[in-house]
């Protein structure tokens, strides 16, 4: 499968809202402006997602302005023991009140409500700060977390998808391998990130979207031989004709793959038994042991969300676009099917 990439900076949207240049790029050349967006304000959708994972239990931070809906999310998931707490405070018609940064490089995200504030600190300089108080987060009481993120790599992965449908697009950076350092307090608890073993995601995305879409994600961040390493994956959500967002990063470099398959048993149904994954490429050969998970449902007719975000262990080989063979076993990362109409 061909894969387009940018290579120079731009406009992310031409006059008429429609994306420039549809394929992938390894740092963040294409330039978002809100104010370029044809659609409606009801219709953007603006996000940062923050996953910490250390392999034992996992930390996860949302804000989002959807337009008609904003959401401040927390999760805390705990492998060993097997549970999982998630938390959503939602807000009414936010439409871009929020004021999300128009670029991942710097810029800080700050919302609340009366008994919950979050907040991504980022100056630029490399070093982000996610801060999460929560009164009410579940039945031990309240939650709190401070974590601090460093050592970003120089590439990661950067799409520009469009759909079949004019000014509607999809505008994503997935930073991963970014070392994680902190704490979590729940329950007279302390759940410490050690950046010896911890590594965060950032998923940072913008975009204007059809109505209903079904997509599949799988992420993974640790350290290889001291190195390290990760993935991305993903498909089902626009026209990914020009480019995929699959990519492999070893020490700071991105490296790209084609076009990778999810198998999920039992007619995508059965999600805690084994996965595997393949490409078509043949650099990307995973089996995966879900742990954990994290699903929810939501089905209001005209709003549905039907997710399942598998939290579990990788084992299998990737090969970087020089041939180096890279083997990980029991990689901490997760794998996700998604449905939403929206």
């Amino acid at each position: 499968m061909t894969q387009h990439e940018i290579t120079r900076a731009l406009p992310l949207l031409d006059a008429e809202g429609n994306l420039n240049e549809p394929g992938y790029a390894k740092t963040m050349l294409p330039r978002y402006r809100r104010a370029d967006i044809r659609a409606g304000k009801l219709r953007i959708k603006e996000w940062d997602y923050y996953l910490i994972n250390n392999g034992r239990f996992a930390l996860a931070l949302t804000v989002a302005d959807n337009g008609y809906m904003g959401m401040d999310s927390v999760s805390l998931l705990d492998f060993e023991e097997g549970w999982e707490i998630t938390t959503s405070p939602m807000s009414l018609l936010p439409l871009g009140k929020l004021r999300m940064p128009e670029t991942s490089v710097r810029g800080d995200v700050r919302h609340g409500g009366k008994r919950h504030a979050l907040a991504f600190e980022n100056d630029g300089s490399g070093r982000r700060v996610l801060t999460a108080q929560m009164e009410n987060f579940g039945p031990a009481g309240a939650l709190s977390a401070q974590i601090e993120l460093s050592d970003p790599p120089a590439e990661s992965m950067v799409i520009c998808t469009p759909f079949d449908k004019k000014g509607h697009f999809y505008f994503n950076q997935k930073i991963n391998c970014l070392r994680a350092a902190g704490e979590v307090s729940y329950g007279g608890r302390i759940y410490r990130f050690d950046p010896e073993e911890s590594f965060a995601v950032l998923d940072w995305g913008r975009g204007v979207w059809t109505y209903h879409n079904t997509w599949y994600w799988g992420s993974a961040s640790g350290a290889v031989d001291g190195a390290p390493f990760g993935w991305n994956i993903g498909y089902g959500f626009g026209d990914c004709s020009a480019a995929t967002e699959n990519m492999l990063f070893h020490n700071g470099k991105a490296h790209k793959l084609s076009r990778v398959n999810f198998h999920i048993p039992g007619g995508e149904k059965d999600f805690l038994s084994p996965w595997t994954f393949d490409s078509d490429d043949g650099r990307f050969t995973m089996d995966f042991v879900p742990v954990l998970d994290r699903a929810s449902c939501t089905d209001l007719k005209l709003i549905k969300s039907d997710q399942h975000q598998v939290f579990g262990r990788f084992t299998g080989t990737a090969i970087l676009d020089d041939g180096t063979e890279i083997r990980v076993k029991d990689f901490p990362g997760f794998a996700e099917k998604v449905e939403n109409k929206w």
